[in-house]
């Protein structure tokens, strides 16, 4: 059967191009098999004969090679006819191949998508974009030391020397407080005076004073114990007498602390790989963020549930782009992000303005307070939500959007109702295991307090009505809300964009009942020779 004759039973246009589309459906040469030629079946008459099963119908030796765009399979010819998987060619009544084809990485999202997604998100950026410009600070705002708490002067020094010497000789203990040794206080009283102490010498190593050294004297009850050669951190007061100018407030521990990181650091590069290195440029990243830009803007004065939205979306916007690349995929893990922040910001400030929390609970917010009287701390809560949240989300959005691709990966005949649902039952495991590490996250940070409400003689109600763990409360179910909502959310985007990510010359919308009418379509029909 000549060029002319196949061209005239419509499987070949004479110069390399596809048959046209039959029953609405494109060729079936778009993905890599003849009409009717399935794995195991003789080629289709309908659409010419064929020299034997082996040999792809081509007008001439020659070869030709045509690739769809949008990252489609390839299909190509050669030399003589067979293609280069066939091996020898069979004879004209013979069988003796099999058909093979490669699928390629996932096609990219078509322009129109691409169009919606970059009209969302284009905007949105450059808002955050407009907002750090605006509300950048400049750095925090000048006050003068008040020497309370972290708010002083502090020197790197070493324990150079410790001595036991007796509590009643170096005074460290007068009379008892109360008058009765049959109270805690009198009782720890006598135990001290009655004790050994230490007095440990320290010298000062930074600072203008280096080199000076003075006397401090550690109780025997006293939580922490001072050793030779220890390096430890101590405050500096001025104003001060002379011998009572430097005292010991810390234990120096950026050694350990800096060996964690280390580790840390190297766990996370071996096990990711240029992944992990880009997550840790991206964790640099964020602390920048945080502490040049999110920290100073609300010492400002500015809104701080404003400056908490900006900074949580550019640190999403970096993190996410710059560890998972700049894809469809990740922009639908940045919508579903996106939409939880906006329900966790809506609920935090409506639940925190209800239960009427002050955000003013304990030593630290009251020194903030005292410092910077004008600033709004129950939105400074609000924000501590919104930041705090960011991170858990960051991982349960990437990982629906990843999951609902890998499945799509696996059928793409599925349509977005049947990737939704399977990507929602992976999506209720993930909630059980999120939402319990959230709520311990919380539980473990404010472990002491609970301890300390534990053997209070109140009931549950009267401790969990109190300020100090309301707001804990609160915070947490916000948090959660806003995680299990997360994975409906960002599934079903990532459904809805995937279905549709066909490339060019690929079948029309798939649905679930779709697979199996293009399958049934593509056999044709038999045509008598």
């Amino acid at each position: 059967m000549g060029a002319a004759d196949r061209q005239s039973a419509g499987d070949w246009d004479g110069v390399g191009n596809l048959p046209p589309a039959r029953n609405g459906h494109p060729s079936a040469y778009a993905y890599g098999y003849e009409y009717g030629d399935t794995p195991g079946s003789a080629p289709h008459p309908d659409y010419g004969h064929h020299a034997g099963a082996g040999h792809v119908p081509s007008p001439a030796a020659a070869r030709h090679d045509h690739t769809p765009v949008m990252g489609s399979e390839r299909t190509t010819a050669t030399d003589a006819g067979h293609h280069p998987d066939h091996g020898p060619g069979a004879g004209v009544g013979g069988h003796g191949h099999s058909h093979s084809h490669s699928h390629g990485p996932a096609a990219p999202v078509s322009r129109h998508l691409r169009k919606v997604i970059a009209a969302i998100l284009i905007p949105f950026t450059a808002a955050v974009v407009v907002g750090l410009v605006v509300l950048w600070p400049g750095g925090a705002p000048p006050h003068k030391r008040t020497g309370v708490g972290f708010d002083q002067q502090t020197q790197q020094a070493t324990v150079t020397r410790v001595l036991e010497v007796s509590c009643t000789s170096v005074n460290a203990s007068g009379e008892t407080p109360t008058g009765d040794t049959a109270t805690a206080e009198g009782t720890s009283a006598q135990q001290e005076a009655n004790g050994t102490c230490h007095k440990a010498t320290i010298r000062v190593d930074t600072g203008k004073n280096k080199g000076r050294t003075f006397t401090e004297i550690v109780q025997p009850d006293q939580a922490r114990q001072l050793h030779p050669d220890e390096k430890v951190v101590v405050a500096y007061e001025p104003s001060a007498p002379k011998d009572l100018q430097y005292s010991v407030t810390d234990v120096n521990r950026r050694f350990p602390m800096t060996l964690l990181a280390g580790v840390f650091a190297l766990a996370v590069v071996v096990v990711g790989r240029l992944r992990g290195v880009m997550a840790l440029v991206a964790l640099a990243i964020s602390f920048g963020v945080l502490n040049f830009f999110i920290l100073p803007a609300i010492l400002q004065g500015a809104n701080p549930l404003l400056v908490a939205v900006i900074g949580s979306s550019a640190i999403m916007l970096i993190a996410l782009y710059m560890c998972h690349g700049l894809s469809a995929r990740t922009s639908v893990a940045v919508l579903g992000t996106l939409a939880s922040l906006a329900l966790i910001g809506i609920l935090g400030a409506q639940f925190i303005g209800w239960a009427a929390l002050t955000g003013n609970t304990d030593d630290q917010t009251g020194l903030i307070h005292g410092l910077y009287p004008k600033l709004d701390m129950s939105g400074l809560l609000l924000a501590g939500v919104i930041i705090g949240s960011l991170g858990v989300l960051d991982d349960v959005t990437v990982t629906q959007t990843s999951a609902v691709w890998e499945l799509h990966e696996a059928n793409p005949t599925m349509g977005w109702r049947g990737l939704y649902r399977a990507g929602i039952r992976i999506g209720r495991d993930h909630i059980a295991s999120v939402v319990n590490t959230l709520v311990l996250a919380y539980a473990g940070a404010a472990l002491p307090l609970l301890l300390l409400f534990s053997i209070a003689q109140s009931g549950v109600g009267t401790v969990a009505n109190s300020e100090l763990v309301a707001e804990e409360i609160v915070r947490t179910l916000v948090g959660s809300i806003g995680l299990v909502a997360s994975v409906p959310v960002t599934t079903l985007l990532a459904a809805l964009v995937v279905s549709a990510d066909r490339p060019q010359g690929a079948p029309g919308p798939v649905t679930d009942d779709s697979a199996q009418t293009a399958a049934r379509s593509s056999r044709g029909r038999r045509r008598k020779r």
